[in-house]
């Protein structure tokens, strides 16, 4: 799927290859250095897009005054500084660019590394101001030494790899990369519990998160080897700065090596300004290749959006990411229009709350149950809300709204109707009293119809343009009269399909080349949905 968009602003002093891509494609840009968040709850109204670093807060406030904002991009790897919940309800997409950084960032931990082993801004400023102590800055060897690496992401894996050339022996922590994988790149994978006591030097290289908020605090410096160092080139709060300050002025810590903190800029200075700590201002990504990398890769990624192509990137949106994948886009759009279909079919009732079990068939079709939930719910909330709703926000607002949803994968089993073929998904929604259950699939491509409560068109119905669902009993014979009820509606029929009986009902669906007005009064016949897709 493509999206619009016209106008973009770049802030932070994002590098100008941003802004040159954009331009290429016809974007309008607009590049200011920072401003206010009173200046940007202003200026955002005017945008499509936005592109920040990590100087900008894109806060709730800002997201929820814009009026076109469709895109916020980040030139960078974290995306703590973009309120990402407050962007899904808005159904803004938040993309990243996740190793465009990397290199820069893990030259920067080791050349911190390296710097705190032997002291040498404190030795170098001692020089400058006129001493020639050399007793005062006795170093130590990397050689030999445990370096502990928190985070065996991109740049975690990049300083594993350098350190090691220094003989370091590296272990290392990370839920989601199995111990097999990270023994390949020569790291022994511990729990963290075992982690702190073997530990000369800990880096970490995790997002700030609840789990991760002073990750490095008073219990691990109380388990920890006496004369560990610090280094912290991540986020500003996964070392507890209190806990550390303790560490070092007691001699647990012999040193810390800090690019990032809690408050940036910071107003207390005490962590800074202490003799066994070597600082810098959030420069880990601070290279001109990284942040030219960045830069690009970010308008990529926009242009890439507004033409359709595959998302790379995006944060809070797996459906979304999937949507122009030419494999995923039907059945997308066959779960959407299921979604759709199931609504209408099942209103008026006596409760608004709704239950929805999705069922999905076959190896193909099971593999998308990350995010094929996330298109049913965008059909389905189709004009339940006001705000729009699309593969971003449709499941917050849903869960908003009450409605439950369940998604259950059965890769080794075929579907309940024969020629629903090997692959196919089943919508079971539930209002109330009222319930129906669609089972569909992607024949030649085109969301199709199979069955709808057990009555089955072995042929398919494609779901397109304005359908008319009428129920009937097995022994009646609608058809006549549904054709010159249409007809006197004035509307312009083009076909009507009836399923195969079953011992209850005939479901029968017109179609029209438009929606109509009025409801068609038919004696054997009832009108439950007028759909129109």
């Amino acid at each position: 799927m493509a999206t619009e968009v016209k106008k973009v602003l770049l802030l932070d002093g994002v590098d100008p290859v941003c802004g040159q891509i954009l331009t290429q494609v016809g974007i309008e840009v607009t590049t200011k250095g920072k401003l206010s968040q009173d200046e940007l709850i202003q200026a955002v109204k005017e945008y499509d897009g936005m592109v920040v670093r990590s100087a900008t807060k894109v806060t709730a406030e800002i997201l929820n005054k814009s009026e076109r904002l469709c895109i916020v991009g980040r030139a960078g790897t974290g995306v703590d500084n973009i309120d990402v919940q407050a962007a899904t309800r808005r159904g803004v997409i938040v993309m990243n660019t996740p190793d465009g950084n990397t290199l820069s960032a893990a030259e920067h931990t080791c050349s911190m590394i390296c710097a705190l082993s032997r002291s040498i801004p404190q030795a170098c400023a001692s020089l400058k101001a006129g001493n020639w102590d050399r007793k005062s800055f006795m170093g130590t060897e990397l050689y030999g030494k445990t370096l502990a690496i928190i985070g065996l992401g991109r740049i975690g894996r990049e300083v594993a790899k350098r350190m090691q050339a220094f003989g370091m022996t590296t272990i290392g922590y990370d839920p989601l990369i199995p111990a097999k994988v990270t023994a390949e790149w020569g790291v022994e994978s511990l729990p963290l519990e075992e982690i702190w006591p073997k530990a000369d030097y800990i880096t970490v290289h995790t997002p700030l998160l609840p789990h991760t908020k002073n990750l490095i605090g008073e219990t691990v410096f109380k388990t920890c080897k006496q004369g560990l160092r610090i280094v912290n080139v991540a986020r500003g709060g996964i070392v507890d700065e209190a806990a550390l300050l303790q560490a070092l002025d007691s001699g647990t810590c012999a040193g810390a090596a800090l690019d990032v903190f809690l408050e940036e800029p910071p107003t207390d200075l005490t962590l800074c300004k202490h003799p066994k700590v070597i600082c810098t201002p959030h420069l880990g990504a601070n290279t001109s290749e990284a942040q030219k990398r960045v830069a690009l890769q970010i308008a990529e990624q926009i242009v890439g959006m507004v033409k359709g192509r595959p998302l790379v990137g995006v944060i809070n949106a797996p459906a979304l990411a999937n949507s122009t994948n030419e494999v995923c886009k039907p059945w997308i759009e066959l779960a959407q229009a299921l979604g759709c279909l199931g609504n209408c079919l099942s209103q008026p009732t006596d409760t608004p709350s709704l239950q929805l079990t999705m069922e999905l068939f076959g190896c193909e079709v099971s593999t998308m149950n990350t995010f094929l939930g996330s298109a049913v719910l965008v059909g389905l909330l189709k004009g339940m809300t006001q705000s729009g709703v699309n593969m971003v926000n449709a499941p917050v607002v849903a869960q908003e709204m009450g409605i439950i949803i369940t998604v259950e994968a059965h890769p080794d089993s075929a579907p309940p109707v024969h020629s629903a073929g090997s692959q196919a998904i089943q919508l079971k929604i539930t209002r109330g009293m009222n319930s129906h259950t669609l089972l569909g699939n992607c024949a030649s491509g085109q969301a199709t119809l199979i069955a709808l409560d057990g009555c089955v068109w072995e042929s398919g119905l494609t779901l397109g343009r304005n359908m008319l669902f009428f129920t009937a009993a097995p022994t009646a014979s609608p058809l006549a009269a549904i054709a010159t009820q249409l007809v006197g509606l004035h509307a312009s029929l083009t076909s009507i399909l009836s399923s195969a009986p079953t011992q209850k009902e005939v479901w029968h669906v017109a179609r029209t080349t438009a929606a109509i007005n009025g409801t068609p009064v038919i004696p054997d016949a009832k009108l439950i949905a007028q759909v129109t897709f």
